[in-house]
């Protein structure tokens, strides 16, 4: 008789009815816009998981993206944070099967076995018993893949990243093996917080941060081990969906931040340099080509969000390569309206672009959302393209820091534990001395400007600048 792990939270984070949940299932995937270039085959996803109502439709994102290969995975590596029982290390089950509404789901005896010398993995039925982190991926796992696939379930506790990435490494197998983590973002804050903390998370997610922390996702742990795998394996992010329960079915006072993240094969995001990308583009066009091409969609992505006709966009070569902009958004007065940026590129220039326009004139959370009228009084609009960052040497003293430090030259980066900041090289003009520019980079990462810790991570990048 075969051991099986039954349904916990059917009837309550997903409907109990096989036919109801299979509809609900279908219609969040449906949702799902089509792709007009197939995307690369995804090695690693996130997902989130909450009760479907709430998270499924951002779920539906990442699991779309499996359909062109759904008869090739046979094996769903899946790794969620422990809610119920505490946990020290990582946790698997001993039964053979785990049941949901819409069948039963094999579990991978060979793949256990491979984790059998490892002594952070334990075996307990009763971490996964009501664990709804896992649970909650399976219908959606069952609708999309090809029948015949199998799963190895790891619940994961008080685990180090390097615990974590180890049995990752174990089970990394070929393209039959999927990597899929779930975790949900920020809790409980109220919509425009939140929006903020998940947008910095998610930035850190695609940049394969190893540092994140139980406040900005319920599964740090998770994302910090496998995020420490993808490096090694040069995973590269592309960002699905970032909504929060806000924007699906709850009430904005106190929301739950959701992501959808795919990883696939490709260089390291961290070690993109669009310098490079943009430099040895054989049909490259000038810079002020490039930055009327930036331009035109930050602008036009602002005016689709007013519902204002839309300009002509020029093109260029560049924006389908990864970049990292910041936009700067300025009145009529001059005064700051919105900045929001990337640090890194992670996704194509033109995305980014796109994106950073939206969340500088309606989501940055010092300012109300743009409104027409302020658009139409006159609003400047900067675009700014960073270089990729590159890490200052640790230094003993804030003083050997500041002299390391090109006024007027830097963007700069400072990184401490959960705290990171980050000021243009625009900054200088108002910030000339560069003891006030980094004292007021430590306020802006939530500091006081006399902090000073022998750990503090510095680096600087350099921008080009259109407007």
């Amino acid at each position: 008789m075969v051991s099986v792990r039954p349904a916990a939270v059917a009837g309550s984070f997903y409907p109990a009815s096989p036919a109801v949940l299979a509809g609900q299932v279908q219609a969040c995937l449906a949702e799902v816009p089509p792709v007009a270039v197939e995307p690369p085959r995804p090695k690693l996803l996130v997902v989130p998981h909450a009760g479907y109502v709430y998270s499924g439709p951002i779920a539906a994102r990442a699991y779309a993206r499996l359909r062109p290969w759904a008869a090739q995975i046979r094996r769903v590596v899946l790794l969620g944070p422990v809610h119920r029982v505490p946990v020290r290390g990582l946790a698997v089950p001993t039964v053979e099967a785990f049941d949901t509404p819409l069948g039963r789901v094999p579990v991978d005896q060979a793949a256990l076995a491979q984790l059998a010398d490892l002594p952070q993995v334990l075996r307990s039925d009763r971490a996964h018993a009501m664990e709804h982190s896992l649970e909650v991926q399976l219908p959606f796992l069952q609708t999309v893949l090809a029948p015949g696939w199998t799963l190895l379930p790891l619940a994961v506790g008080d685990a180090t990243p390097g615990e974590v990435s180890a049995v990752i490494e174990r089970l990394w197998g070929g393209d039959e093996t999927l990597i899929l983590l779930s975790s949900d973002l920020s809790h409980f804050l109220p919509y425009a917080e939140a929006q903020a903390r998940d947008e910095r998370t998610a930035m850190r997610i695609a940049e394969l941060a190893t540092d994140l922390n139980p406040h900005d996702a319920c599964g740090a742990r998770v994302l910090n081990g496998a995020l420490l795998a993808a490096r090694h394996h040069g995973l590269r992010a592309e960002r699905l969906d970032l909504r929060n329960s806000g924007d699906t079915a709850g009430d904005r006072s106190r929301v739950v931040g959701y992501a959808a993240l795919a990883f696939a094969p490709g260089s390291d995001p961290s070690t993109t340099d669009m310098e490079t990308t943009t430099d040895t583009t054989d049909t490259m066009t000038t810079a002020d080509d490039l930055g009327a091409a930036l331009l035109g969609r930050a602008r036009n992505a602002i005016r689709a969000e007013l519902g204002l006709p839309t300009e002509i966009e020029p093109p260029h070569p560049a924006l389908s390569q990864p970049g990292a902009t910041f936009v700067t958004l300025h009145d009529a007065r001059g005064a700051l309206r919105g900045c929001i940026g990337s640090l890194r590129a992670w996704r194509t220039l033109e995305e980014d672009v796109r994106r950073n326009a939206e969340g500088a004139a309606f989501r940055d959370p010092r300012f109300r959302p743009l409104s027409r009228a302020e658009w139409q009084a006159g609003l400047q609009v900067e675009v700014s393209l960073l270089d990729a960052p590159q890490p200052l040497p640790r230094v003993g003293s804030e003083a050997e820091a500041l002299a390391l430090l090109k006024p007027g030259v830097d963007g700069l980066i400072f990184q401490w534990q959960g705290h990171r900041a980050t000021f243009l090289p625009q900054v200088w003009e108002q910030l000339p001395e560069p003891a006030a520019f980094l004292a007021a980079l430590k306020r802006k990462a939530g500091l006081a400007a006399d902090f000073w810790a022998d750990d503090i991570e510095l680096s600087r990048y350099g921008v080009r600048s259109y407007e």
